[in-house]
């Protein structure tokens, strides 16, 4: 009887799941605009008074990013003193809106790789999963493994594109 191979098994291929980067915990935009006078003001005094009372307790162990939706200048000082307050509690702080919150937290965790671990290897990034990865995720993948691997494709091992392919010398 003929057994089964498992022919993905045997290819030497390493699979990398951008998921993998993913920090997980609770993230918050804290938007500055409803602290502002008239929603377009900072009044020093008062808005020192908000960072002052506010309870920042509420934000433990959160990924905070910070923005003003409004069309308002805000001096960066503000923005500092709202890092400042939170800093006892939540687990990070940003200046970003959602969109730019998950790819400075992807980014954190993709400083953390080793291009060297993947060297002359056959390596398939993985294209499909159930968390959202920002698109420069796999372009920032990409960049750091090219001048590394022997090949490099996107998908799934079984079903993969080509994306590079060192030169035979």
């Amino acid at each position: 009887m003929d057994s089964i191979t498992n022919k993905v098994a045997g290819s030497g291929i390493i699979s990398i799941d951008p998921e993998s980067f993913y920090t997980p915990g609770e993230r918050i935009i804290f938007d500055i605009k409803p602290h502002l006078f008239q929603e377009l003001i900072l009044k020093e005094k008062e808005f020192r008074t908000f960072i002052k009372e506010n309870d920042w307790s509420v934000y433990q162990d959160k990924i905070v990013g910070l923005v003003c939706s409004a069309d308002a200048i805000v001096p960066t000082w503000a923005y500092m003193l709202i890092s400042l307050a939170l800093e006892p509690f939540a687990k990070k702080v940003f200046f970003a809106n959602a969109e730019e919150l998950e790819l400075l937290l992807f980014s954190e965790k993709l400083k953390e790789i080793n291009p060297l671990d993947y060297k002359d290897a056959r390596v398939v990034i993985k294209g499909c999963g159930d968390i959202f990865v920002p698109i420069n995720v796999y372009v920032e993948l990409g960049r750091l493994l090219k001048p590394h691997v022997k090949s490099l494709m996107y998908g799934e091992p079984c079903s993969t594109v080509p994306l590079y392919k060192t030169s035979s010398k």
